[in-house]
This record gives C-alpha cells, structure tokens and sequence, in this order.
C-alpha cells in the first residue's frame, strides 16, 4: 500500500502515469508496504496465465528474492524509475524516503532493486548508470544499504501512517536496528537468482 498522501498523476508521454506527493513526505517515511491485499503470484502460476496477462504482469509487478511476482493492489504498480530515486526498499517488505519529497513531487524507485526479467534502458538523467539489469542488486546494494542504514533511526522520529501494516515481528526488528540493537538486514536479500523461473 502507498503512502497516503499521494496519488496517481500524468508524468508525461514516456513514463506515462506516475505517483505524486499531495504533501510534504518528510525524510525517513515508510512510503509504501506490502501488504495481505497485494496479489502474489508463484512463477508456475504466472505461466499459466494468457499471453496478454502475463505481459500485464510482467509490466506492472517485481518479484521478490524467492522469485514470485507481486502485482500490487493500489496506486503502488505506477511508481516510475529513476537512477536519482527518492524512494529506496528495504529487505524488510517496505520502503521509505530517503529525502524530503516535497508537494506534487514524483515518487520514484530504482528499479535495479526489482529483479526485472530483462535489461530497461529508461530516459537518460546524467547519471553513470544508463541502463536497469536484472542482477543490479549485486552490484547496488552496498551503497543501498550505507544509505538506508543511516536512514533507519528517523523511521521512529517521523509520524509513520503505514506502520502499522508491517507485521509485529517486522515492526520490532526495526525498532532494534533504528535504535542499534540489531544490525539491518542488507538489500542483498532482495535479489533474486536468474535461474529462478521468469514469464
């Protein structure tokens, strides 16, 4: 589920739709989190699916470290990529912003951390990386990971509206690792193996 102070906005001809802030989304905000209404589909289940069906998904879901496409139920399915991301996910089935997003703002994922199932060359933002590949994580996540373990003591200094969809265990490991008690788990964790099965 995203976060609630956004919603679904014309970007412009190449990204199409995307999500927008309707406020200020302050630094350290859980953005969006996988919840019991978003559709997890096993690869085997994918397959079966029609041919049109499957590109849809294809489109619109990741897939998680286990190789399961997840289609999500609300506006999530529509944040763009970008290299210069202000959104980041985290190993523990959420994300949060790692800078203030300010109004009317695009919230925005580095699809690298999705384990897409082919290589995405989106608009170029004058950055080293040009191009998204499926084994990006593997060579992301450190700097993924220096960046949101500086990022987890805010998740408890902001007003936190989604943080009560993340299940007990999952709020209690954050609780540790924001307060130094538990070291994070690493975005390594995301990545899935290419020889789990893809559509």
């Amino acid at each position: 589920m995203m976060h609630p102070a956004t919603q679904l906005r014309w970007i412009n001809e190449e990204k199409g739709f995307g999500i927008v802030a309707t406020k200020l989304i302050p630094k350290g905000s859980i953005t969006w989190v996988q919840d019991e209404l978003d559709r997890v589909f096993r690869a085997d289940e994918a397959l079966d699916l029609k041919p049109l069906t499957r590109q849809l998904l294809d489109k619109y879901s990741f897939r998680n470290h286990r190789g399961e496409y997840i289609l999500c139920w609300d506006l999530a399915k529509y944040v763009n990529h970008s290299f210069r991301s202000n959104c980041l996910s985290t190993a523990y089935n959420f994300e949060i912003a790692i800078r203030d997003i300010q109004t009317g703002e695009e919230l925005t994922d580095d699809y690298g951390y999705l384990n897409l199932s082919e290589p995405f060359t989106p608009q170029d933002e004058g950055t080293s990386r040009k191009t998204v590949y499926p084994d990006d994580i593997l060579k992301c996540y450190k700097e993924w990971d220096e960046v949101l373990e500086e990022l987890f003591p805010c998740i408890l200094n902001q007003d936190q509206p989604m943080f009560g969809l993340l299940s007990d265990g999952v709020q209690d490991e954050v609780k540790k690792v924001a307060t130094g008690k538990k070291r994070m788990l690493s975005t390594l964790n995301l990545y899935c193996k290419p020889e789990e099965s893809r559509i």
